[in-house]
Parts: structure tokens; sequence; C-alpha cells
């Protein structure tokens, strides 16, 4: 039977706050250590994916980076793209420290925004014994230009504004994550809205927000995570949804074939389709398949 409590563990100052996941087995078990995308908390779909990792023998350790869900950090829905790598390490870190999991044996688990974050942490870690990528977030421009025209001037302004208020100690600027096409948010291709909220539980996902700082506009578009892709010596599972609107496809593929262990699973899907239904269960099963032959449960 498979055991899940809360942990929480430090990131520069602050507490993370997570779930651990223990499979029934009598030895430490490989830990999958996962982390979510933009603006997105664990209770957003990830337990699903944790809860089958667990059941195929596989401990799960899934946290909220600061200032989001259930971890410390001020202002709250403040996405820093340099603090969420750092808690993303810091989860790594603490992995390695339980002596209920094999802290040797450390895949980095991520999905969209935290795809992006997955491979430059595990790039930086030079580490860990497997990355899955799934529709990874790998060029800010590619994303950028999924924006309209005025949407994008709009979220320039705003980012700014808060850019300044953040200088002067003000609260946050706040935008939608994911709106409607037309509207003024970080998403708004014609599945974004309807896709992200469909990852929120029935009952809520606690302290989600469907906002954040405006400021992020001004990082994204400045970021490759993808190009890390090459130093990553450990065997990737890029998992790439073929009609995604929001990470397209196109610059992922080409920077998955710099990795020297990468393999590439391609689904016609959509960015949000394969959180939920029989998408889920082709991309999970694929993951399995991943695990069971670079990770294996029981060591040969």
């Amino acid at each position: 039977m498979v055991a899940r409590s809360t942990i929480q563990f430090p990131s520069h100052g602050e507490l993370c706050t997570g779930w651990l996941y223990l499979p029934e087995s009598s030895a430490p078990a490989p830990v999958i250590v996962m982390g979510h995308g933009l603006g997105s908390v664990r209770t957003m779909r990830l337990d699903a994916y944790a809860e089958r990792f667990a059941a195929a023998g596989y401990a799960c350790l899934v946290f909220d980076y600061r200032h989001f869900g259930d971890s410390e950090g001020q202002p709250r829905q403040l996405l820093d793209i340099t603090k969420q790598r750092q808690d993303f390490s810091a989860a790594l870190a603490y992995a390695r420290t339980l002596t209920s999991v094999d802290g040797n044996r450390i895949v980095v688990w991520g999905t969209s925004f935290g795809g992006g974050h997955a491979i430059a942490t595990a790039a930086d870690d030079g580490h860990v014994s497997a990355v899955i990528a799934q529709c990874p977030f790998t060029n800010g421009h590619a994303s950028a230009r999924a924006i309209p025209a005025w949407t994008s001037t709009r979220l320039t302004a705003l980012a700014i504004i808060d850019q300044i208020r953040g200088a002067v100690g003000a609260a946050p600027l706040l935008v939608p994550t994911a709106g409607a096409p037309g509207t003024v948010a970080l998403m708004t291709t014609p599945d974004a809205e309807a896709g992200f909220l469909n990852m929120v539980p029935a009952g809520g996902a606690g302290a989600f927000q469907n906002k954040v700082a405006a400021r992020i506009s001004l990082h994204l578009v400045r970021d490759f995570p993808g190009r890390r892709a090459a130093d990553i010596t450990a065997p990737v599972l890029f998992a790439i949804c073929e009609t995604d609107s929001v990470a397209p496809a196109g610059p992922t593929l080409k920077y998955a074939r710099t990795a020297p262990a990468g393999e590439i699973k391609l689904y016609p899907e959509g960015h949000f389709d394969i959180y939920v239904g029989e998408p889920f269960e082709r991309v999970i099963a694929d993951q399995l398949d991943f695990l069971t032959r670079n990770v294996p449960v029981d060591e040969p």
C-alpha cells in the first residue's frame, strides 16, 4: 500500500511544502522529484502521476515552489525563475538526506514550465539518474510568439509597472495565468484557460490562484532552458505534444536531439490534454517504461 505524508524542506531561508509518497517496499526505492508548471501547484494532477509511480515501486517527492500553494514566501504568487530552480535543487538535496528512499537514484520530473526547470536543474546537478521533461517550456522566444501582439504589449506594460512596484516594496500587480483569447493573461491560446483550470480538482486546489505577478513577462522571453539539454549525461525522456500552443514542439525537438542520452516521445495532443483521460494513460505508460529501463526499482 502506498503511503503519503506531508513534508517540508528548506530553500534559501524559507520552507517548501510537499508530499512524500513511499511505495510498499522492504528496501529504499528510487525517488522521483516532481515540480509543476507556470503558476501551478501540486494538487493540480501531480498526485495522479505520483500515485501511479508509487504503485510501480517508486518514491515521489512532489512540492510547491516558494510563493505558491502551501509553501512559504512573500509576496504570494511571485513567479521567479531563479527561485523556482533553487527550490528544485533544494528538493534534490532534501531527498538525498532521507533514509526512507534511495537518495543515490534520483529522477527529476517536471511538466510545462517545470519541464524547463527539470532540464536546467539536472544539468546543474550532474548526479541525477534520469530526467522526465513533459511538454517542457524550452524556448522563451518561441513561447512569447504564441502570445498575440496586443496581449504582449499590455503584458509588458503591466510587467514594467509590477517590476517598479517590487523595487519599492509594494504589493505585486497580478495578472491571470490563463485567460480566454483576447484577454490579458500569460496564456490565452484557445485551449489555455479551460485546459489549465481542468487540472484543478473538483473540490478546489487549496491555495491555488489563477494569478501571477506580472513581472515574469519580462523574464520568460529571455529564458532558454532547452539549451541545457546538451549538458545532461543521464537518460532524458522528452514527452512532447505535437500541437502544443504554449511550449511549441519545434524548438523542444531541436534541443531534445542534443541530449546525449535523450529519448523522444511524441503525442498528437495539445499542451493541456495529457494530464487527464486516455492521453494521460498513454503518457504515464511511456514514462513508466522509461523508468523501468533506466532506473529499475530492483537494481540489477
